[in-house]
């Protein structure tokens, strides 16, 4: 059976209006392109007739194959679904509502293969949203640039191209979709290309995101960074503020018996230690930074406990030697 050469994985949620459209938009691309693709959409617990649509695709096409969710898990859980299923040497995502162009999937392609990128990522510089979505989307973009060092500027853009090796060696989960380049970043993925796309008036049904996103977004960041820079060494996050806490605690407590014996011994007029407010914020001190080296302690050992042999990418192999009776001595 011959290899794929693309997969293109689209999440569905509530679009049973613009899948058929959608669909015929893509095979005319890849046919004209005579590109081997199979089509992977994941319904994400539609309350519509989404599923009955890619089920009558499916037995339409073969190119077609659908996976459907018994509820909505989110579109984290629908694009690693299909990273998981898709067997293409290079995976395209894109969203079902028709504002994603399947018109730019042969030059995402060949971005990919001719600059040896691991991901190309849209760019909608041109966009069609309110500015209601927009202004918030600049600054989300503005902000995850700070944080992750990636110079992208448009992180949530749902049209993408990724190695083969890169959508199955990464893991997407919770609402992490919009980090999938930074999460790439910290899997050794470091070729992230970028090409401004199309973007398109929304033709059916209304918008599924909501102001909420832009707040949780910030959080999602955060989560991600930390995980991504601390998962393998918990105890240089916890022990190092947990020592810094814990030192500070110690050295003021020094301070102030020492300051109480000194007092003490020339009788000058002294106060207990424990009337002074500064003590308890060193006691505090203390034990948060006890409990925090022991967190990061615990969290140590869980990794030892759960680490996979060879939990690790290996990029390349070296040939195997060739086997010859010659004498090369």
């Amino acid at each position: 059976m011959k290899a794929k050469d693309l997969s293109i994985v689209i999440p569905v949620y509530n679009e049973e209006e613009s899948i058929p459209e959608l669909l015929e938009w893509i095979f005319r691309v890849v046919d004209e392109g005579d590109i081997n693709t199979e089509i992977l959409l994941v319904d994400d617990g539609s309350s519509d007739s989404s599923w009955a649509v890619i089920s009558k695709f499916a037995k339409i096409d073969q190119r077609v194959v659908g996976y459907r969710f018994n509820r909505n898990y989110g579109k984290s859980a629908a694009l690693q679904t299909g990273f998981n299923k898709a067997s293409g040497n290079v995976v395209i995502t894109m969203d079902a509502d028709m504002q994603d162009s399947p018109d730019e999937i042969p030059e995402l392609m060949k971005m990919l293969t001719t600059l040896d990128l691991h991901i190309v990522s849209g760019w909608k510089k041109k966009r069609h949203d309110p500015i209601s979505k927009t202004i918030p989307s600049k600054l989300f973009n503005w902000v995850t640039r700070m944080v992750s060092g990636i110079g992208l500027h448009d992180f949530n853009c749902g049209l993408k191209a990724y190695q083969r090796d890169v959508v199955k060696n990464i893991h997407v989960y919770g609402e992490m979709h919009r980090y999938i380049p930074l999460i790439a970043k910290w899997n050794g993925f470091n070729k992230i290309g970028e090409k401004e796309v199309a973007h398109r008036a929304r033709k059916y049904g209304s918008t599924k995101y909501g102001m909420k996103r832009f707040v949780t977004g910030f959080l999602d960041l955060l989560s991600v960074t930390f995980v991504s820079r601390f998962k393998k060494n918990p105890m240089h996050f916890f022990g190092v503020f947990g020592s810094l806490s814990f030192i500070g605690g110690f050295f003021i407590t020094l301070w102030i018996i020492g300051e109480k014996l000194y007092r003490q011994y020339h009788g000058m007029a002294r106060r207990d230690v424990v009337d002074q407010p500064l003590f308890f914020l060193a006691l505090v001190a203390l034990i948060v930074g006890m409990q925090l080296f022991l967190a990061g302690f615990i969290a140590e050992m869980m990794i030892q406990l759960n680490q996979k042999k060879g939990d690790y990418l290996i990029a390349e192999k070296t040939e195997d030697p060739i086997t010859s009776t010659e004498n090369y001595a």
